[in-house]
């Protein structure tokens, strides 16, 4: 038994084979790791390093924060910030010789005059809107970005990039518009890429990459995928990816409850029959969902429900009528056990959610073992 209450378990090990199969599937494009949100969950810095082991040759985060964190955790890969960065932050970004994403004139020449007074170019990566609707310039802004771009003195442009809005989708009304991105992409690389002959070409997500190998490019920015998760939420293992977490708690309480006597709070839960009921703590304080109540968990390889609400700290298992458990029992929320397994898409799915939720909502008060360093 742990002397944690719940502790999350990473497999380094399996974030190299997965950045390596990322970079075989991405057949000669570079494999940009994308580690923002403290790597969906499992710690920036060491899946970084597992990332860039397997094969990875730059990094990608949302927030300047995130791109500190990493250098002060001694990564000194190269580090696109993704994210939108107020001007403030934008020159400590240049500053730090970290790559920036901009999308408009006026940050464009704000990043030409912080890479003049940091006395080196600033490195920039141009985005383009092509359906996806957020950040990047339309098409009727291109040509102002980039002439921006290409006459500024003070940058670089590292890169030109697009995000796809639909690669997840292989079926359905919306799977078709993968392909009109593309189509929309490749016509304004056909003027612009021209003009920055160095920079290097990307678009394609996890599921771009796993899906299309025409959305390759020249790099492919991967992130769900990097973590054992499947970006269509399927199974893993059909795209020889290995799950990366797996989150472990323990019996604290066994209680034998008559039939209809109730358990958690509001009642939500009645024994239909004398049920031994196992009391497991970790709850929604952790990350572990209000709405997973109904979910199962594994105790000594055996499904079992989570029943009554889920609390802060704590949730409550139904054992049926005979307990096969005991007090200090190891608890599987996700992960291997005795050969069944609980998946991130699966829990995914019983939430109406996606895997890359339950993931980045663990909570730091959920201890991060990281195994396979």
């Amino acid at each position: 038994m742990s002397a944690d209450r719940v502790v999350a378990r990473i497999d380094l090990e399996a974030v190299r084979h997965n950045a390596a199969r990322l970079t075989e599937v991405a057949a000669g494009a570079e494999l940009m790791a994308v580690v923002k949100a403290d790597g969906y969950g499992h710690g920036a810095a060491p899946i970084a390093r597992a990332a860039l082991a397997g094969g990875a040759r730059r990094l990608a985060v949302a927030t300047l924060a995130e791109a500190r964190q990493l250098r002060d955790a001694g990564v000194d890969a190269p580090v696109l910030i993704l994210g939108a960065l107020h001007r403030s932050e934008l020159w400590d970004a240049i500053a730090a010789d970290h790559a920036v994403t901009l999308w408009t004139p006026e940050a464009v020449a704000a990043a030409g005059a912080a890479g003049r007074a940091a006395g080196r170019p600033a490195r920039v990566h141009l985005k383009f809107d092509t359906g996806m609707g957020r950040l990047g310039a339309r098409s009727d802004a291109v040509a102002d970005v980039v002439s921006a771009a290409a006459e500024e003195k003070g940058l670089a442009v590292d890169g030109l990039m697009t995000h796809f809005a639909t690669a997840d989708e292989r079926e359905g009304p919306n799977a078709g518009f993968l392909g009109e991105q593309l189509v929309r992409f490749r016509a304004l690389l056909s003027e612009v890429a021209p003009r920055f002959p160095a920079a290097v070409v990307h678009a394609a997500n996890s599921a771009a990459t796993l899906r299309d190998p025409a959305a390759g490019f020249d790099m492919v920015r991967c992130g769900i995928a990097l973590y054992g998760g499947s970006p269509f939420g399927g199974d893993p293992a059909a795209d020889d990816l290995r799950p990366v977490l797996s989150l472990r708690s323990w019996v604290s309480s066994l209680k034998l409850l008559r039939s209809r006597e109730s358990a958690g709070y509001g009642r939500l839960w009645r024994a239909p029959r004398a049920a031994w009921v196992a009391t497991v703590p970790v709850g929604y304080g952790d990350g572990y969902a209000r709405d997973l109540r109904g979910a199962d968990v594994l105790i000594r390889g055996r499904r079992v429900p989570v029943v009554g609400a889920v609390s802060m700290d704590q949730i409550t298992v139904d054992l049926g009528p005979e307990s096969v458990a005991e007090v200090g029992d190891e608890v599987v929320l996700i992960g291997d056990q005795g050969g069944e397994r609980i998946t991130t898409e699966e829990l995914a799915r019983h939430r109406g959610t996606i895997n890359y939720e339950i993931t980045c909502a663990l909570s730091g008060r959920v201890p991060r073992v990281h195994d396979g360093g």
